[in-house]
């Protein structure tokens, strides 16, 4: 008997199969019996899969992407090529699914009947789709992808049966009636809305200690209009909160149209109960030391920490979050350090963090990028002063492994110390001239925050730059000129390009070649806008709002850099455990067949968002 004769296009439909995940686990005989059975079907952007009225089967993407959304619109995953779907499957884990085409897509189906029975032969495959998918539905439904500590909120620690009493009570029988109930604290209302916040402390400190009359009502002893916190608050920004503002108790509130509702109280003891084995304690503990040399013990302890927090799953953004919090810790403690050498300061200031640090954005193996803001009634006598602060300060971020700047792009540096007219004369001279040099330095100094001071100075300098720079056309076509200068690291049919030779032959430079063109490109757009926003994904959500960049572009940079971020992060942590310097270099040979997938993805829509870059501002050269 003669051989079947060759086919292309079912061998082409094979090989495709065999690069995605788990259809590259199956045998020869289950993927020809798949091939031979599926059907090739076409759909338009928009077009839409309902979950409740699905027969079933197995939709593979073999071009285009989709989104999968709650009945209530809420986004809970986005599968581009080489992933696939089962909305009936899907349907049983998240009533009211649905499957929506964001592009023109290619779509490779097959039967329900089929499916199954290639579940009921592989349990790999079968597993896959039984338990890692819906895991991830669960998981993003919940909107909850980190499992450690760092990240749960606060409903999980807060007392939920809260005292509250009216305005008027008496102090006395407020104090009474919190014996009653054993609690330390009151939360104060009038005509049902939340107006005051009263502690055993208030009661001895203002209404004992100054021998006010116990008849007296409750609202003069009480803390007017307090801060209060969301439930969805984490355990990690409500511990700064805290310790920055010395609070020990904090009301939490549901946002509702027509007035907050109270719906618990968090305490310092909670936390402490919550946190006392968690990394996060780091930031008060960096407070209490008194040397460069105890510092420098603390920050060594970060790689450990990274693997942690790798290995528990935690978001990259919020490991981003946390690891600047902990640099802004140390520069804090730093300044205070040098400030009781030096004495008081002679004049307002400003400590500015930027780059990495002032997005919140910063990770393992990040230099120092600081600059520093005085106010202009400084004399000329007392500029010394604040150069020794500068010198104190730099050279023991360098000590704790913040190292120095290459570019020299820290407050040690003349030109990164000025008083504010200083500063904004340098604004104006960037902005009128954009030379390649002052390209550079502006990619830096846009990014910029109030790391310790009066951060009145850093809006009054951050206004000033929104001003000159929106509406410059000359400027901003300066600014996409460097953005355009490093395209994403693909090449033709998709493959990467990667260093042909020297130390890192066959890796991509992750940072370089993948988060910072996403971050040049928000930030242009954001300047473009007038947006004050510094954190990429904050600025990515303004643009959003006010309606200048499309929802879909937006969720695509988003996701696009946490992928980046995540892959990175991965690597560093594989590199901390080997015992390795912890660089942002990558051969992507090493990752899994998925993991490449997503990562060309989004090199893609990097490659896409420059595109737009072009258009939008390179015609003002």
């Amino acid at each position: 008997m003669n051989a079947a004769p060759p086919n292309p296009e079912l061998d082409a439909i094979q090989d495709f199969l065999l690069s995605c995940i788990p259809f590259d686990q199956l045998t020869q005989k289950q993927l020809n019996f798949l091939v031979s059975r599926l059907q090739i079907q076409y759909y338009c952007r928009g077009h839409v899969f309902l979950g409740d009225e699905d027969l079933g089967g197995l939709r593979i993407v073999r071009s285009g992407a989709v989104e999968l959304r709650t009945e209530d619109g809420t986004l809970i995953d986005k599968l581009g090529e080489g992933l696939s779907f089962n909305l009936m499957g899907l349907q049983q884990e998240q009533p009211g699914i649905c499957a929506t085409l964001i592009e023109d897509s290619l779509i490779y189906f097959i039967a329900e009947e089929d499916y199954q029975a290639i579940r009921q032969q592989d349990r790999d495959f079968d597993r896959f789709f039984h338990s890692q998918r819906s895991r991830r539905i669960r998981s993003a439904a919940r909107t909850q992808t980190d499992p450690g500590t760092l990240v749960r909120s606060i409903s999980d620690v807060m007392a939920t049966d809260v005292l509250t009493v009216d305005i008027n009570t008496s102090i006395q029988q407020t104090a009474l009636v919190m014996s009653e109930r054993r609690v330390s604290s009151v939360l104060i209302v009038e005509d049902g809305e939340l107006t005051g916040l009263v502690t055993d402390r208030d009661i001895r400190m203002r209404a004992v200690a100054t021998g006010m009359g116990l008849n007296a009502p409750i609202e003069k002893i009480m803390t007017h209009n307090p801060a209060v916190l969301t439930p969805q608050a984490t355990l990690f920004d409500t511990t700064l909160m805290m310790t920055r503002s010395g609070y020990h108790h904090v009301p939490v509130v549901e946002r509702r149209e027509g007035g907050d509702k109270i719906v618990g109280i968090v305490t310092a003891s909670d936390m402490m109960l919550a946190r006392q084995d968690d990394p996060v304690y780091l930031v008060q503990h960096i407070g209490r030391q008194n040397s460069v040399t105890d510092l420098k013990a603390i920050v060594d302890s970060l790689p450990n920490l990274l693997v942690q927090w790798v290995n528990a799953g935690t978001r990259a953004d919020h490991i981003g979050h946390i690891l600047t919090a902990i640099s802004d810790a140390v520069t804090t403690r730093l300044i205070e350090m040098a400030i009781a050498e030096l004495g008081e300061p002679p004049a307002r200031f400003c400590w500015l963090g930027f780059g990495s640090q002032g997005r919140g954005e910063q990770l393992l193996g990040a230099d120092q990028d600081n600059g520093l803001v005085i106010d202009d009634s400084v004399k000329d006598s007392d500029k010394l002063w604040f150069e020794k602060l500068a010198h104190r300060v730099c050279d023991g971020l360098n000590r704790c492994g913040y190292v120095y700047c290459n570019g020299k792009v820290m407050a040690m540096t003349d030109d990164w110390r000025l008083p504010l007219s200083g500063w904004q004369q340098t604004v104006d001279r960037w902005a009128d001239t954009p030379t390649p040099d002052a390209v550079m330095r502006v990619s830096i100094f846009f990014d910029i925050r109030s790391v310790y001071g009066d951060a009145s100075l850093c809006q009054r300098l951050q206004q000033h730059m929104l001003k000159r720079v929106q509406g410059n056309s000359i400027f901003l076509a300066a600014l996409a000129e460097n953005v355009l200068d490093i395209p994403p690291p693909l090449g033709i049919f998709r493959r990467f390009v990667v260093e042909h030779d020297g130390e890192h032959r066959d890796e991509l430079n992750l940072k370089k070649r993948g988060l910072l063109p996403i971050i040049d490109i928000v930030r242009i757009h954001a300047l473009a806008n007038g947006i004050a926003a510094i954190n990429t994904h904050e600025r990515l959500q303004a643009l959003v709002d006010q309606k200048a960049m499309a929802m879909t572009d937006s969720r695509n940079l988003q996701d696009a850099m946490r992928m980046i971020m995540k892959i990175r992060l991965q690597k560093q942590s594989e590199q901390v455990i080997a015992g390795n310097e912890v660089s942002n270099y990558l051969n992507p040979d090493e990752l899994s067949p998925l993991a490449r997938k997503q990562l060309k993805d989004a090199f893609n829509v990097i490659k896409d968002a420059l595109q737009a870059v072009k258009m939008n501002y390179r015609p003002g050269m």
